[in-house]
């Protein structure tokens, strides 16, 4: 397979508030040094892409040395958060701007769906613009008519093709735009995260569509989206951009990986320093990780290791309706399961009595597989109260699970899945 994309040291420098460098002299130097091939005179007191920092001076680099190839028939997913550079790159991939610095090399024609409405006249409708994106791509009218049936089709618009697409919905517009972009013939298509416009079922359907025109005509496609499940589903190979620059490249669920793992703003033990939750029934205390030997852990367990879940705290007012327990998320809160200490026959349950209370509840051995984690704590007095609720004012700590899983020698990749029990096979 050959590279139909290559990204060689890209940079993309912008002046904060203006457009251009504010004065005719400094647009014109820059010029001239641009038609010399030297380098932006202005360029060198830019500062990185980083949003959450105050800057100093009045020039940003939006993207600053982005290298990377994409290889034909290759899905590639671009990821990172708001204002890592994203949409900037594909809008230099699509030529809408061009780079301050740097080349690129495209092989093939591309289909740009990077905003609702991207190349549509408002006052033509749905059928003159069909043929218009496909005239801009260079197909004959011939080509066009061809394709003409499915992309109406595909899109669901039927009743309202011969209507001025300024009358659209958003959701239509995504609807008509994606169609024109996956059926007309391109070898490049480019997708950033206007699918989110759509209704699930449509995004379900266009992500169907991504993956066959990959497998099945060898198309390229780039799709940016801040839906990790979608971009797992459909692509291999993953780009983390982080301010401006490519943080990571590699496959697509080490990229993910990592990406949550910048995200993960908690720690493995938290202790109540602030006197909050001050309830007679149960004020908690302290909730942390530990390993089978009970010592604290702030470090990864093994898919094969017991992962113990700890809680502390004082009661005063005691209630036998009191039940505490812990939650489970993934890092972009996805409930796994959660668990109380008056799970099971009520024989079985801890007595709950005055004073201090800790209890440690055991996640079993080869439950979890590899990833990141979080754990909150839930406490609450049934039919009465919550003390500490889940997803919204419980504290939270980080599970970090790595490898162990023991398998077949033949089988080297990480096991895919949220969960990796090792269950028993027999003959039958």
């Amino acid at each position: 397979m050959s590279a139909v994309i290559k990204v060689e040291d890209i940079g993309k420098l912008y002046r904060l508030g203006e457009v251009g460098t504010g004065t005719l002299s400094h647009d014109l130097n820059r010029w001239w040094a641009r038609m010399r091939g030297k380098e932006d005179p202005f360029a060198k007191i830019g500062e990185s892409n980083d949003r959450t920092q105050k800057g100093t001076s009045e020039y940003v680099w939006a993207l600053k040395d982005v290298n990377f190839d994409i290889e034909e028939g290759e899905v590639l997913g671009i990821i990172g958060r708001n204002g890592a550079g994203k949409s900037t790159l594909l809008k230099i991939l699509s030529k809408v701007t061009r780079p301050s610095e740097g080349r690129i090399k495209v092989r093939g024609r591309i289909a740009s769906l990077l905003e609702v409405g991207t190349g549509f006249h408002p006052e033509l409708s749905g059928r003159d613009n069909i043929y218009l994106n496909g005239a801009i791509l260079g197909m004959t009218k011939a080509q066009i008519k061809s394709k003409f049936d499915e992309i109406v089709e595909f899109s669901g618009v039927n009743r309202y093709i011969d209507t001025p697409v300024k009358r659209y919905s958003s959701g239509m517009y995504v609807r008509l735009a994606f169609a024109v972009a996956a059926f007309l013939e391109c070898e490049i298509l480019i997708v950033d995260e206007v699918l989110a416009v759509g209704d699930i079922e449509f995004q379900k359907k266009c992500l169907g569509k991504m993956k066959d025109v990959s497998q099945n005509t060898g198309r390229t496609v780039i799709f940016v989206s801040h839906e990790l499940n979608a971009i797992s589903s459909i692509c291999r190979k993953g780009i983390l951009m982080h301010n401006g620059r490519v943080a990571a490249n590699d496959t697509i669920d080490k990229v993910i990986g990592q990406y949550l793992s910048q995200n993960t703003n908690f720690d493995t033990y938290w202790e109540n320093k602030d006197s909050k939750y001050d309830n007679p029934y149960f004020k908690p205390s302290k909730f942390y990780l530990v390993k089978e030997n009970k010592q604290v852990s702030s470090t990864s367990f093994g898919i094969n290791e017991r992962i113990g879940v700890v809680l502390e705290g004082t009661v005063t007012k005691v209630d036998p309706a009191l039940t505490l327990g812990f939650a489970v998320f993934t890092t972009d809160q996805k409930l796994l399961f959660w668990s109380n200490h008056t799970d099971g026959k009520q024989e079985n349950w801890i007595e709950i009595k005055e004073g201090q209370v800790r209890l440690i509840g055991w996640i079993p051995r080869n439950i979890l597989n590899e990833g990141n984690y979080k754990v909150e704590l839930m406490t609450s007095v049934h039919y009465k109260e919550w003390i500490t609720e889940p997803g919204k004012n419980a504290p939270v700590i980080s599970l970090d699970v790595a490898g162990g899983l023991d398998t077949s020698p033949y089988w080297q990749i990480p096991r895919p899945g949220i969960f990796a029990p090792l269950l028993t096979y027999e003959k039958w």
